[in-house]
């Protein structure tokens, strides 16, 4: 019995080894990517908290008071808050307010996203413990019963990710002004201009470098941060010791009593400057894709709050004694002999807090534009090895001048502050309330438990927020302003976007129309794959209508593509295609519905071989149905996952063009020679294609195949060697004349100029354009 126990209590060992070995390798990266933002608070906190009326306060027991505050502010929010709950509330591994605005719509029907189907439920990563975990509740009825509920849950979301896009602003701006600002202790002499111009250099080159991505420099930023946090936490146990160690009293929440008992009014308008000591505690739970639960707790709980604990401690013992260095606190209070080495550790620690920041802000553009709420943009993976590492032209250089803007506009980090206050605390308010509801739709909780919670910590952030907001006159309209602006830019787009899908549903083409036709659906069908792309999931647009009456030819097998996202992160590639059939065999029409999540980024490079390997499968499989009768003869038929990485399931074989020279030489040579000279000058010219790899299909003789499958199988390989055509349509949206004077401004002006502005579908789908068809089409909507 003892050598079967040996190897079975080894094996545990090694896997605990390895277990312990991976959340401190990930708690180590994590500290340059989720902690660079909450470490470089103490920069500005004390100068933030005592602005205006605060500097009548300037004694002993109001320092302490503001020490209590910023303790327990850091020990309910970050830590109950955040490494207690929040982080428990993950989407398959990934968080942030997208995440738990996907799960409430998986559990409940709260999505107003459009063309969804009851087969996307199917996902594996669909429900969180299969489709018996769904809570049936009052709370979920009643919100599924009424639609402006819905739409209010949407608009609270995106207000949130709105925020989020203003701390990219801000969080640049605060960090680098505040860090460059630490040159006046030595340099008296140096003025606010020369500051905010250092600053304004410093944001051009960080922002310059997005496009290189974050992966060049990643294997530094942990470093970094870890140095930091050690410099600040010793710092501060010196200061403790040095200058009033007594500091420790104030760890008592009666301290805090006395503080507000003394200021009164100006005590709780303070609370905007001790709410940044948490700025950057969102980033716990939205970074949360790259890492696991257990090891952003251990980096939390192992070293940042023990180590900001002291840095604010010491920064209050030394102001405690030294009121009049409140403006620059945390350099004033360093010791001389270490102050330059630790102002190039503080400046290299805001750059990490800025990168990570501006990470976080294309992330959630990407997500917003896989909800249909951001017009299209060019999203570019910046790194091989980190799946989600993503960098975005437009907003980055919007997010540039808007930085600059900031900067140079307020020139000071306490206007900043109050700017940053609002936008941090916002979010947190708006993640509260969405876990209030993920408690009870998703964790079946009480709603009187739920409640609990959302009074307990949604009152604590009321009281800040409402602090906050007190200070808009001073620089906390600017997140206000930006926040209203990308509200009205995502609504547009997203009103505009979905009154042409309803247009579309509104006018398909009836199947008793289609099957009318025959076959030949009445006009010339000629060797090649047509994919007719389209937002519909069901039916025939009213773009394929339009195209074969003003030009009555269509290619011998046609495919309806639809690429919609689903809301879940990640969709395995193994479940992304839907393949059916639209209509009888003989047709040779199919529908391939593609799915992403929120997080995948749409970069198929060889998507026409999948589609045409995906089609034959589900021919093979559908024969195999009909013959046991359990096939689906409706002219819709059914929709099946066809998995791509299995390549068993048809007789097809996909071999290298390269392989057969002769014969791709042979199938080339039917092409026009003014047909090869374009393709071959575009594929020199476009090196993605270049880069895509040639196949062709074939059909052994070997095996035995049904007549008609075989049949409809040379089709399919005769159509994919005489080319692929994608057919797009190029619509125009109008209002209608009865339509109200908003309704045309929205639709005819707003809308328009943001279609007119952004990327081409057929840019964000990556079609190649020698292969490209547009349909022209009005849509009244």
């Amino acid at each position: 019995m003892d050598r079967e126990r040996g190897p079975t209590s080894d094996d545990q060992r090694v896997h605990w080894k390895n277990y312990y070995k991976n959340l401190l390798l990930l708690a180590y990266q994590s500290f340059g990517v989720v902690y660079g933002d909450l470490s470089t608070s103490p920069l500005y906190v004390y100068k933030s908290s005592f602005s205006g009326k605060m500097y009548k306060y300037q004694n002993e027991q109001t320092v302490f008071g503001l020490f209590s505050l910023i303790f327990w502010t850091l020990t309910l929010i970050p830590l109950l808050k955040y490494v207690v709950i929040v982080l428990s509330a993950d989407d398959n591994g990934e968080g942030g307010t997208f995440a738990l605005y996907s799960l409430l719509c998986r559990h409940a029907k709260l999505s107003l996203l459009p063309n969804q189907q009851a087969a996307d439920e199917e996902l594996s990563t669909y429900y969180r413990n299969g489709p018996q975990s769904v809570i049936t509740s009052p709370l979920k009825r009643f919100l599924e019963r009424h639609k402006k509920l819905r739409a209010c849950l949407l608009l609270i979301v995106l207000f949130g990710a709105c925020m989020v896009i203003g701390d990219g602003v801000l969080t640049p701006a605060i960090s680098v002004l505040s860090s460059i600002s630490g040159l006046q202790v030595r340099a008296k002499e140096l003025y606010n201009g020369e500051v905010v111009l250092v600053a304004c250099l410093v944001l051009v080159g960080l922002f310059s470098l997005q496009h290189r991505g974050t992966q060049r420099v990643a294997f530094m930023f942990a470093p970094i941060v870890i140095i930091w946090l050690l410099c600040i936490g010793v710092i501060g146990l010196y200061n403790t010791i040095h200058w009033n160690p007594k500091i420790y009293h104030a760890l008592s929440p009666l301290y805090i009593i006395k503080f507000f008992q003394q200021t009164g009014r100006d005590g709780w308008i303070s609370l905007g400057g001790v709410l940044l000591s948490i700025t950057g505690t969102e980033a716990m739970f939205a970074d949360l894709g790259h890492f696991t639960q257990a090891s952003i707790r251990v980096a939390f709980v192992g070293v940042i709050y023990p180590c900001l604990v002291l840095q604010y401690m010491g920064q209050a013992a030394f102001l405690s004694k030294n009121f009049n260095n409140i403006s620059t606190s945390f350099y004033a209070s360093i010791p001389q002999p270490v102050f330059w080495p630790v102002f190039v550790v503080s400046t290299l620690a805001a750059i990490v807090a800025s990168q990570a920041v501006i990470s976080a802000t294309f992330s959630i553009v990407k997500q917003c534009l896989a909800l249909g709420c951001f017009p299209r943009v060019k999203v570019v993976h910046t790194s091989r090895w980190i799946y989600g590492r993503i960098y975005i032209p437009e907003i980055n250089w919007i997010l540039m001048v808007l930085c600059l803007a900031v900067t140079i506009g307020f020139r000071d980090t306490t206007l900043i502050g109050n700017a940053y206050g609002i936008a941090c605390m916002t979010v947190m308010f708006v993640t509260t309330w969405l876990i209030a509801l993920v408690m009870v739709l998703v964790w079946g909780k009480s709603i009187i438990f739920s409640l609990l919670l959302l009074l307990f910590f949604g009152s604590i952030e009321a009281v800040y927020l409402s602090s906050s907001f007190m200070k808009v006159p001073q620089g906390g309209w600017a997140p206000l302003v930006l926040s209203l602006v990308f509200m009205v830019i995502m609504y547009v787009w997203h009103y505009g976007t979905r009154r042409k899908y309803l247009f579309d549903l509104q006018n398909k083409v009836s199947m008793k129309w289609i099957l009318t036709l025959g076959p030949s659906l009445g006009i010339v069908r000629v060797p090649g794959i047509g994919l007719i792309y389209t937002e519909l999931v069901t039916g025939v647009p009213a773009i394929f209508s339009h195209f074969i009456t003003n030009l009555p030819t269509f290619h011998q097998v046609l495919v309806f593509v639809c690429v919609k996202s689903v809301p879940v992160p990640f969709v395995p590639p193994d479940e992304r295609y839907l393949i059916g059939r639209i209509g009888p065999r003989a047709y040779r029409m199919y529908r391939c519905i593609v799915r992403y999540g929120y997080k995948d980024v749409q970069t198929d490079e060889n998507f026409e071989n999948l589609l045409a390997l995906s089609i034959a499968k589900f021919i093979q499989m559908e024969a195999e149905e009909a013959s046991s009768g359990s096939y689906d003869t409706s002219p819709e038929g059914r929709m099946a996952v066809i998995r791509t990485s299995d390549t068993t399931g048809t007789t097809l074989v996909m071999r290298d063009a390269d392989q057969h020279a002769g014969e791709s030489t042979m199938i080339r040579s039917n092409k026009s020679e003014t047909l090869q000279s374009l393709l071959s000058l575009y594929e020199q010219e476009s090196p993605s294609v270049s880069r895509r790899r040639r196949v062709r299909f074939e059909l052994p003789e070997t095996e035995y195949i049904d007549p008609q499958v075989k049949e409809e199988l040379l089709a399919l390989v005769e159509a994919k060697q005489a080319g692929v055509a994608y057919i797009l349509g190029h619509s125009y949206i109008k209002a209608r004349k009865t339509s109200s004077f908003m309704k045309k401004f929205v639709i005819d002006v707003a809308y328009s100029f943001l279609r007119k502005n952004c990327r081409g579908p057929a840019v964000a789908l990556s079609i190649p354009h020698i292969s490209l068809i547009e349909v022209g089409m009005i849509y009244y909507v």
